[in-house]
């Protein structure tokens, strides 16, 4: 174990050695390389993975979590479709629900998230377990690949259904699926093998989309496809196959994407997750080509979804679909709040942010991360499909063996790598972007930063830096939209005088030196966040935090709380009226009970509500929304 005097002792190269990364880190094979380059530098730069370590916290446990999740099932089942489908044995017991052999989406996670969600969560810890499982699936399913390239885990007919026009699910999306897992493994965890498949099949592809006019084409871009092209977009810079980019401009969409390149809002009944996956392939597409076109849809797709079609947790989606702008009201259901969607919102807004780095970007990317994903994963790993927005419902998480939404891919995906967003840095220093329980590993710079913290618990954070020898450099903090006055930043316990406001970020710029620390006072309060089109409906944020009512957990059988259905139908279960909750002139209608355990209460039509974060609820009815009256309603001395 290196001691701190030795680290002390060292840095560049020999910092490194002394600890400045995860020693799995320093053994792993170098990723895929890109041949070509990007054209838009980035104006701030994520960490690799494995640079930034989880510390003790909730988002340590959902990682713990997943990987217990991602562990326990077998390579075989995983691979039992696509041996079935490629003339192979195969006699263990299938899998279930969308990974069903009667099912026309099995392969997406199976072949798919599973892979990328392996590949991050070995790129976050190095665990070589996890790296090994994942290496095993790709050569069992290179096993599976036919020699003309296609790989799958149902018949070419699917495809052949799709060019027809004939009725058949995605074949398309699950082929985005494919491509990114393959890829994922080649980036993060060094397999030669997977760049080979990814590439064969992507080249089987290519050959099936140049079949098709442009008409027929068009068609073909009606049905769901995920990022087929931001993969292809990834093969190009790989390998500089200048096939690839042209089957890559063939998903443009002129349909979705004109509209947004002039700044507007033609959304309303569109199928929601559709569309967030092209917009981060457009994302994509402008750092590898710099076509500012590309920038402006996706800036303008950001900021319309952001704006004016999300609920109060930044999540969206009502029945899968978006509505009209500004219209939320009528969308509060048992099937609201789509993950998918908060999952791909998450990756579109770290793009934007490496552009242009602003606080209002994190500020989003914070409530969405605190309440649209944090608290979709129940205790056993499990995930969710929806957030139910309307009120008595509860929250439906998959089965181990038999549910394999999409939604449980793409969280099996978050868990895997959520510090990915908590530093980033530029040429004259530091970004610390969310107050999560972490360590900073940076060699180059001889810096090891610690943040200690227990937010939102705490209402703030203690950064601790040490370094091989003093150095000057920025430290960005991000000062967030929702802090209240009495913030406070100090350093080695000084307090520091600033001109920055909520919303933006404070830069201390100094020589810093070995043993600094750095102390946040974040203080938080209640703040209303109704509906555009309903002012009398609305949720309550503390801090970041979207707060929910606890409603019991009367007519909820033990066998309610995970389905294995193909969708989690809340149509079955009976719901409640939304609470209703009074508010005297100048108060706000909820009350401290116990800020230090986030807990809250509101005075109810039938008496007294409480309340407490929304991810904190589980395995019981709830509610976001409330009705809010005047108190002289109920009181009419008041």
């Amino acid at each position: 174990m290196t001691t701190r005097r030795d680290f002390l002792k060292h840095s560049g190269a020999a910092a490194a050695a002394l600890g400045m990364a995860p020693a799995a880190a320093q053994v792993r094979p170098p990723p895929a390389r890109a041949v070509i380059g990007e054209a838009v530098a980035p104006v701030e730069r994520a960490f690799a993975l494995d640079q930034v370590e989880l510390l003790d916290g909730p988002f340590r446990q959902a990682r713990d979590r997943d990987r217990r999740y991602l562990m326990s099932i077998p390579n075989d089942r995983l691979l039992h479709c696509f041996r079935i489908t490629a003339g192979l044995p195969s006699t263990v017991a299938p899998l279930g629900g969308w990974e069903s052999p009667h099912c026309e989406l099995r392969g997406h996670f199976a072949g798919g998230h599973y892979l990328s969600a392996c590949a991050l969560l070995y790129a976050s810890t190095g665990d070589e377990a996890v790296r090994q499982k994942a290496d095993a699936l790709v050569a069992g399913l290179a096993r599976c690949q036919r020699a003309d390239g296609y790989l799958g885990a149902y018949p070419v007919s699917f495809y052949e259904r799709l060019g027809r026009g004939e009725e058949v699910w995605v074949p398309l999306y699950t082929a985005h699926k494919l491509l990114a897992g393959q890829l994922d493994m080649a980036r993060l965890c060094g397999n030669a093998q997977a760049l080979q498949v990814a590439t064969r099949f992507a080249d089987w592809l290519g050959a099936w989309i140049d079949s098709f006019d442009d008409t027929q084409w068009q068609r073909i871009l009606t049905v769901e496809f995920g990022a087929v092209h931001e993969s292809l977009w990834e093969l190009y810079r790989l390998g500089g196959d200048t096939r690839y980019r042209r089957w890559a401009l063939r998903f443009e969409q002129a349909s979705l994407l004109d509209p947004l390149a002039d700044g507007r809002d033609a959304l309303d009944d569109l199928h929601a997750n559709t569309q967030i996956p092209k917009i981060v392939a457009a994302a994509r597409a402008y750092e590898i080509e710099g076509d500012t076109r590309q920038r402006r849809i996706a800036e303008s797709f950001w900021s319309i979804v952001t704006q004016h079609h999300a609920y109060a947790t930044g999540g969206v989606s009502d029945y899968e679909r978006f509505g009209r702008p500004d219209h939320l009201a009528g969308r509060l259901s048992g099937h609201s709040h789509e993950c998918c969607c908060s999952y791909n919102l998450l990756k579109l807004t770290r793009h934007l942010y490496g552009w242009q780095p602003q606080a209002a970007l994190m500020d989003y990317y914070e409530r969405v991360l605190f309440n649209a994903r944090l608290g979709t994963q129940d205790e056993a790993g499990m995930m969710m499909y929806f957030v139910p927005m309307d009120a008595g419902y509860w929250k439906l998480f998959n089965t181990p063996f038999d549910s394999f939404w999409c939604c449980t891919g793409t969280g099996a995906e978050e868990f895997a790598k959520s510090q990915d967003s908590i530093y980033f840095h530029d040429d004259a220093g530091l970004s610390v972007n969310l107050y999560i329980a972490s360590r900073l590993h940076w060699p180059e710079q001889g810096l090891r930063l610690t943040q200690q913290t227990r937010f939102p618990d705490e209402q703030g954070s203690t950064l601790v830096l040490e370094l091989a020898q003093p150095r000057e450099f920025d430290l960005r903090l991000r000062i967030p939209g929702w802090v209240q006055p009495g913030w406070q930043v100090a350093v080695n316990g000084q307090p520091q005088t600033t001109t920055a406001t909520p919303g933006s970020y404070l830069r201390l710029r100094r020589r810093w030196a070995d043993g600094d620390r750095v102390t946040l006072r974040l203080p938080m309060a209640l703040q209303a966040a109704p509906l555009p089109d309903e002012p009398s409906l609305q949720a309550m944020r503390y801090g970041p935090l979207v707060l929910a009512v606890r409603m019991g957990t009367d007519g909820i059988a033990p066998e309610q709380l995970h389905v294995s259905d193909q969708r989690p139908s809340l149509n079955h279960i009976v719901g409640r009226a939304l609470p209703s909750v009074y508010f005297a002139p100048n108060q706000s209608w909820v009350t401290p009970q116990d800020e230090a355990r986030l807990q809250f209460s509101a005075e109810g039509i039938d008496g007294s509500l409480a309340l407490i974060p929304l991810n904190r609820i589980v395995h019981e009815r709830y509610a976001v929304y409330c009705r809010v009256r005047p108190q002289w309603e109920k009181n009419p001395q008041f």
